[in-house]
């Protein structure tokens, strides 16, 4: 920081800079914010502001530069997209009443994962502050996660090659690390917002302390945070927490119960999985493209699309928790009045949640408290569209419904229904609320009645008839007389100001009226904002019972959203349990079916279970081997979230894991190839599923040679049937493959039915039992539209290359000839060589052989097996 000058504003903002170094200050003065030195540099190139200076005394000029208050959130947020932090430093005194320099204090600081304004945040996400504690060498990670917008605090310990996967999943904004981590390369942290803080506020003990001390607990034990191995999670919690608090001085109320969260019950998706499967973003986003997110999401309300957002993103794997989701989707799915009713309710209601998060840390502005009273008065609506329900999960969310009506009570006597976004503007607090601010007002609006008469009355008494009335906010009110009339001008006019072409006036009696506007809009303001924060304060009391409301509302949302979306999408209730197996009849993929006619997707039955637990897919490009390996794991994904399925039956026993592995891409800000990739994303599934897991491959060992691809896609196979035993769909192109299904007894093989029409091909869509035994690449690059000439001189090489049996990588020589490296005797990998030992095996008759003949017989072939 260069430090220019020592007037006393300047001393006043270097010492609140230096307590928030890492942060832009927006500091104000008057009307604007201004920055100063660096900051006004940063912000003068990053908001495209006109960068000036200030006049420092004896020193040299100071770099400034500045934005109106009233617009501050526009630049604020612009600021935040970048990634930047922004401490808010506002006047907290009437500089009129100061004595000195005006008291001002940093009253909040905002970064990507603080931010409280509906304009910074998306509605259907939540906005999560992440901190990350390592234990020791070697040992699980500790992570906390926070939205102050919407309350949600918990914790978890994640094991260390799960902790990327786990940010990705909540999309952490900001991620909190100690001090000891920076310049610390981790590749779960690359690309995030990092802050550090020092690692004294992760100390076990002190984070505890901070957590019940906020919390009003005698200990970590009545969060459930009293198991072995917690203690990673509690410590990122209470470093979280004091962050919060520090950033935030007047919040924190909004923040729930720590609750941690541990992998038991959980269906577990890596990163790889969500991406491979486009759960809730498609593969490139940006386009026309569709994610499973966006067929699903028929939620009304902002946080009923929150909380379906994170079910998908983490289902269950109770089956009896799962069971209680699927009974309250089917209850509204086959009441369709009940559920219609229920939806237009729904419609009417606002972010709760937000709105409540606002309040809890005394940000919620006049608007916000009538949205809330608002949505309040539809709660009990909700219940009563909701009235006797069946189901346990329905039952449940109704039992003590609480619709907060006192709440809303208070918020409207209170509040003025056409009160403005602003407290500062004025007309907040609604009549017959406060007899003072009443009284207030009579005398103000007499005041203005008197002096809004006034003109008429004095251009009777003076004859001027061009005489006016005015106000601004520099001379107050006057009377504004022309030049050419200024000999008609009474003597008890007082002249105020000087114009080009008039004069203006004051006379006793205006300015003893204008005293009392004056003091009663003064006072009016002052008492206005007295009062707005007390009923501010008295709503902000009730924010457990308005959190909980929230939480209800939410779910309601969801059950009706996915009763509607089963109803419209033809989905039907799966069978889930813990038996091993998955039986899939009629299923569809749920998004590629509702991005073409729905006559023109073809279902298809999969069945997985013990005497079927691995599948090897062929058949040629484009015939839908990748979409049948998608939409086996969507359905089950979405069965265990607690939906109905796009299928026409489901039995899924429930997986602890679906992996997916699927197409190919580079990492080159890494330095790895294709073929890494694919290699470490194979690795991560061998060395995670387990016998109860989902694994989905495509194309393993596709981007090396031929027989090293079929060799790694052959022994990965192996090495899931005897090794791991997870239920495994294997997409391949490799023909060979198949012939795994006649060594192993779980293999099975299948391929994605076409039909030859002479030089063309039909894609027929559905699965037949059997292996493909082309893949009818020059077909589809025909269709592709490669010319004619490359497409017949492909057709070519092939045939010759097929004559030959030799493998793709055997390559092609000189035009119209295989190179000579291409021997005929060339035998692909899986064909035998014709040996002479086979020959004399297959002569010889066993049963006509005499004991001693048999030995010399066996001791031959093994001399002539030696020699070859």
């Amino acid at each position: 920081m260069r430090k220019g000058g020592d007037t006393p504003l300047m001393r006043q903002y270097l010492d609140l800079k230096g307590r928030h170094p890492d942060a832009i200050l927006f500091f104000q003065v008057g009307d604007f914010y201004e920055m100063f030195y660096e900051d006004a540099e940063e912000a003068a190139r990053l908001l495209n502001l006109t960068l000036t200076s200030r006049n420092n005394g004896e020193a040299a000029e100071v770099p400034l530069a500045g934005v109106p208050v009233k617009a501050a959130r526009e630049y604020v947020q612009r600021l935040i997209q970048l990634g930047r932090r922004v401490a808010i430093c506002q006047q907290v005194e009437d500089a009129s009443q100061a004595q000195g320099l005006v008291r001002r204090e940093v009253v909040e600081t905002v970064t990507p994962g603080a931010v409280l304004a509906d304009e910074l945040l998306v509605s259907s996400r939540n906005n999560f502050l992440a901190a990350v504690v390592g234990g020791a060498a070697g040992a699980d990670f500790g992570l906390a996660w926070a939205d102050i917008s919407t309350g949600e605090f918990l914790c978890s310990v994640v094991p260390a090659a799960e902790l990327a996967s786990e940010l990705d999943r909540l999309d952490a904004r900001e991620v909190l690390l100690p001090r000891s981590w920076d310049g610390v390369a981790h590749e779960a942290l690359q690309g995030r917002p990092l802050t550090y803080r020092d690692d004294w506020c992760f100390d076990a003990g002190i984070a505890a302390e901070q957590i019940c001390r906020h919390f009003s607990l005698q200990s970590l034990a009545s969060l459930g945070l009293a198991e072995e191995g917690d203690d990673p999670a509690a410590r990122a919690a209470g470093g979280l927490l004091a962050y919060l608090l520090e950033i935030q001085p007047d919040g924190g109320g909004q923040l729930r119960p720590l609750r941690i969260q541990r992998a038991a019950g959980l269906l577990h998706l890596d990163e790889m999985t969500r991406r491979n499967l486009e759960v809730v973003r498609p593969l490139q986003p940006g386009g026309d493209g569709k994610c499973l997110l966006d067929i699903i999401d028929l939620t009304l309300t902002p946080m009923g699309a929150r909380q379906l957002r994170g079910w998908l993103l983490q289902p269950l794997a109770d089956p009896a928790a799962i069971a209680r989701r699927l009974d309250a989707t089917e209850e509204l799915f086959e009441d369709r009045p009940r559920r219609r009713r229920l939806r237009e309710v729904l419609r009417a209601v606002r972010d709760l949640e937000r709105l409540v998060g606002r309040l809890g840390a005394l940000r919620a502005t006049p608007r916000d408290l009538l949205g809330l009273a608002g949505s309040l008065r539809q709660a009990p609506l909700v219940e009563e569209a909701l009235a006797e329900p069946e189901s346990e999960e329905l039952r449940g969310l109704l039992e003590g419904f609480d619709a907060a009506a006192d709440v809303a009570d208070t918020v409207e006597r209170a509040i003025d229904p056409e009160a403005p976004m602003n407290l500062g503007d004025g007309g907040v607090i609604r009549s017959g609320f406060s007899d003072e601010l009443d009284e207030l007002r009579a005398t103000r609006e007499g005041a203005v009645g008197w002096i809004a008469e006034l003109q008429g009355r004095e251009r009777e008494r003076t004859g001027i008839g061009s005489l006016k009335v005015g106000y601004n906010r520099v001379f107050g009110y006057y009377i504004e007389v022309s030049k050419p009339n200024l000999a008609k001008v009474p003597e008890d006019y007082q002249r105020r100001q000087t114009l080009t072409n008039a004069e203006r006036f004051l006379t006793p009696e205006l300015k003893e009226w204008e005293a009392k506007v004056l003091n009663a809009e003064e006072r009016i303001g002052e008492l206005e904002q007295e009062l707005f924060r007390q009923v501010r304060e008295d709503v902000a009391g009730e924010v457990k019972r308005l959190q909980e409301l929230s939480r209800r509302v939410a779910l309601i949302d969801v059950y009706a959203a996915l009763a509607a979306v089963a109803e419209r999408n033809g989905y039907t209730r799966p069978q889930v349990d813990r038996n091993d197996r998955i039986e899939i009849r009629g299923g569809r993929h749920p998004v590629v079916e509702c991005v073409m006619p729905r006559e023109q997707f073809v279902p298809n039955d999969v069945r997985l279970d013990e005497s079927q637990r691995v599948i090897v897919l062929t058949g040629p490009n484009m015939a839908g081997k990748s979409t049948i390996l998608r939409q086996v794991g969507l359905i089950c994904l979405l069965a265990q979230m607690g939906s109905f399925v796009p299928a026409d039956s489901a039995e899924i026993g429930v997986a602890d894991r679906i992996f997916t592995r699927v197409g190919a891409s580079d990492n080159l800000a890494q330095g790895h190839s294709t073929f890494m990739v694919e290699m470490i994303e194979t690795a991560a599934i061998l060395n995670g599923a387990t016998e109860r897991s989902l694994v989905r491959l495509d194309e393993i060992g596709r981007g090396t040679s031929t027989y090293d691809g079929v060799s790694i896609a052959w022994s990965v196979t192996e090495y899931i049937h005897e090794r791991i035993g997870a239920k495994t769909i294997f997409a391949t192109h490799y023909h060979e493959l198949t012939q795994i299904a006649d060594l192993l007894p779980a293999v099975v093989a299948y391929n994605v039915a076409v039909k030859e029409v002479g030089d063309e091909i039909v894609f027929l869509r559905h699965l037949e039992a059997g292996g493909a035994d082309r893949s009818y690449g020059v077909q589809v690059a025909r269709l592709a539209g490669l010319p004619r000439e490359v497409v017949e001189r492909a057709a070519e090489i092939l045939h010759d290359l097929e004559g030959f049996a030799v493998g793709v990588d055997a390559g092609v020589g000189r035009r119209g000839h295989l190179p000579d490296s291409a021997n005929r005797s060339q035998l692909s990998l899986f064909e035998l060589p014709e040996h002479p030992v086979l020959e004399r095996l297959r002569s010889a008759v066993p049963d006509a052989m005499t004991p001693i003949e048999a030995l010399n017989l066996l001791a031959e072939l093994k001399r002539e097996a030696g020699r070859s």
